[in-house]
């Protein structure tokens, strides 16, 4: 069992619609999540985003959405090694976070990021901004591995090699 797994955390995934068709139906079914953990200081103070991931999330599974600190520190007390949890972030700038706060992040699913003006196609569902680009370099200088995989049955890309082909 790897150390993310001890902690709870069954996988991570890069997904700026957060929870939607794919993940409230495929990913969670697939990884037989228990919990969906939202990570994101700029979520945690939108009242709206917040009631329209409550009502998103598919029946029999907790939700949090929790800034990348307050999620470092339940998820480093092991307060969710007894839970399947499914980890969302809406870009790479709350993984970086999390990493400097200890968290031992292993592997994370790049699925999508929508165009967006300064942003490089990598992939069908998947654009860049210069600033995602240096945040993914720093994730992967401190041994996370990144993958790109749409939905469950797709077979996972090496998500920097994608980057550095475009």
């Amino acid at each position: 069992m790897s150390k993310m797994q001890d902690l709870g955390i069954i996988n991570i995934r890069v997904d700026e619609r957060l929870i939607h068709g794919q993940v409230a139906t495929m990913w969670t079914n697939s990884l037989r999540a228990s919990r969906i953990m939202i990570v994101g200081d700029d979520i945690v103070h939108d009242d709206i985003q917040k009631m329209a991931l409550k009502t998103a999330v598919p029946a029999g599974v907790r939700l949090s959405i929790l800034t990348a600190e307050g999620a470092a520190k339940r998820i480093l007390s092991s307060k969710y090694s007894d839970q399947r949890v499914f980890m969302i972030v809406q870009t790479p700038k709350y993984l970086k976070m999390l990493v400097e706060n200890g968290v031992p992040l292993e592997t994370v699913n790049v699925g999508n990021m929508s165009t967006k003006e300064g942003s490089k196609q990598v992939k069908k569902s998947v654009a860049v901004t210069p600033e995602n680009i240096e945040d993914f370099n720093y994730l992967n200088e401190h041994g996370v591995s990144l993958i790109a995989q749409m939905v469950p049955s797709e077979n996972p890309q090496k998500f920097m090699k994608l980057l550095e082909e475009k």
